[in-house]
């Protein structure tokens, strides 16, 4: 397979929710990214002329250690092979997972397995979020993009109690450190102020090194620091959320390398747009619960039975199908508290069945996917290919066009939410686009 010599990034996503948002952020500093839903091939990458980047949106975060690793390693070794100057494993920002479940320890191992960097780079923040890390311990505010109260991670009113990976350490440290043997190091806010080269002064055999961040000024320099780290060893792997982009992406335009996208494409108001939803963060019910008083339907789908029975009950989908023909903007989604014991596969599969149905049998051109553990499943339910962004509504989710081998599904806007993303009117600004 021969090497690509002109990817500047490559990143591989543990859900679809959060691939997006990696993509929005390395897009916006004006590099043409494509985002895959499997790796692609060197051939695939240049059905794409002028690619600077690309992802791969997985489905990790769902997955047990052993299945990460049947995945992960075969993953890693073609992006390697393909080549990039750097290769990041994006995790969702606020790091919620478990040795049994999303394990980022997991990652990092296989990541160690295949990349030549001994050190592996973990970026704790992502400010432009809402996510900051101080001295190693995480703080996240409640809800993307809006003006919700910061907490530390293990006592986030949503992120505590979440119902599979609940986050009960505010240490990243120490929450890595249950899922891996690799004694973790750290560059705090204090060591950043020195200078690059002294950095890593005080790490001596640790394996991997945590990053704090807390404001753009210090990803700047993190982005200068990995941007060094790579010249140093030809190709670097690294663990974080959508920081990673950020900050190389800023370094990156600062040395003119790219330059940044300031302008987007107009968005029209959908007519009408269709959320699908299995998420039960509160954030999202508060959305939800807007939208119903702002005109939205409503539909309230039994997550258990179909994940029972492994189909979509038909007067479901004549319902919805009813709804969307009338122009109705319509919000499908499972109730409260209803996923918590359902299986990410089976419920993303129905829930993207769903979305797909709707979208051939009424022509509808824009879909809202709300869940992060599910949409993975989602997607790949819906037959998408690639995604690539079309423009920012809300930060940290993009709008994308779809690329399909599905004609009625190639082309479609859609737009993926994790559980902690946007404000109240989050829906409504994905109705009507830029008329808001």
């Amino acid at each position: 397979m021969k090497q690509s010599n002109n990817i500047l990034l490559a990143f591989y996503g543990d859900d679809f929710t959060g691939s997006t948002d990696a993509l929005e952020f390395i897009s916006r500093a004006g590099a043409k990214t494509v985002l895959f839903t499997e790796p692609p091939t060197a051939e695939q990458l240049r059905s794409f002329p002028g690619l600077d980047a690309y992802g791969v949106a997985g489905k990790t975060r769902a997955l047990n250690p052993d299945a990460m690793e049947r995945i992960l390693l075969p993953a890693f070794e073609q992006m390697k092979t393909i080549g990039a100057k750097h290769i990041h494993y994006k995790v969702c920002s606020t790091f919620d997972s478990s040795p049994n479940v999303g394990s980022i320890g997991k990652a990092i191992d296989c990541g160690a397995n295949v990349f030549a960097n001994k050190l592996i780079p973990v970026l704790g923040g992502m400010p432009a979020l809402g996510r900051y890390c101080v001295f190693g311990n995480l703080f996240v505010k409640m809800g993307i993009g809006s003006n919700g109260e910061i907490y530390r991670i293990d006592r986030h009113p949503s992120m505590s109690k979440h119902p599979v990976t609940p986050m009960n350490e505010g240490d990243l440290r120490i929450h890595l450190g249950k899922q891996t043997n690799k004694k973790i190091g750290l560059i705090d806010n204090v060591q950043q102020k020195a200078k690059k080269k002294e950095w890593l002064d005080s790490i001596t055999d640790e394996e991997v090194v945590l990053l704090d961040t807390t404001n753009e000024d210090e990803l700047l320099k993190i982005g200068e620091w990995l941007n060094a780290q790579q010249k140093k060893h030809g190709q670097v792997f690294s663990v974080g959320g959508s920081g990673i982009e950020l900050a190389l992406g800023n370094y990156w335009n600062k040395a003119g390398v790219l330059k940044p996208v300031t302008k987007w494409k107009k968005i029209p108001k959908a007519k009408p747009l269709l959320v699908i939803s299995g998420s039960c963060s509160p954030v999202t019910a508060g959305q939800i619960a807007y939208a119903k008083a702002n005109g939205f339907e409503e539909l309230i789908i039994d997550a258990v039975k179909i994940c029972k029975d492994g189909v979509v009950n038909e007067s479901v989908m004549k319902k919805i199908d009813e709804s969307l023909n009338q122009k109705k903007n319509l919000i499908v989604h499972t109730g409260e508290m209803q996923t918590q014991n359902l299986a990410s596969e089976k419920l993303g599969t129905a829930l993207g069945v769903i979305a797909k149905d709707a979208v051939i049998n009424t022509g509808i051109k824009r879909v809202v996917i709300s869940g992060g553990d599910s949409s993975s499943y989602a997607a790949r339910a819906m037959e998408i290919d690639a995604v690539e962004m079309i423009a920012p509504l809300v930060i940290g989710a993009p709008l994308c066009k779809v690329y399909s081998k599905n004609k009625d599904i190639n082309g479609l806007e859609i737009n993926f939410k994790g559980g902690q993303v946007g404000g109240e009117k989050y829906f409504e600004i994905l109705l009507n686009g830029d008329a808001v």
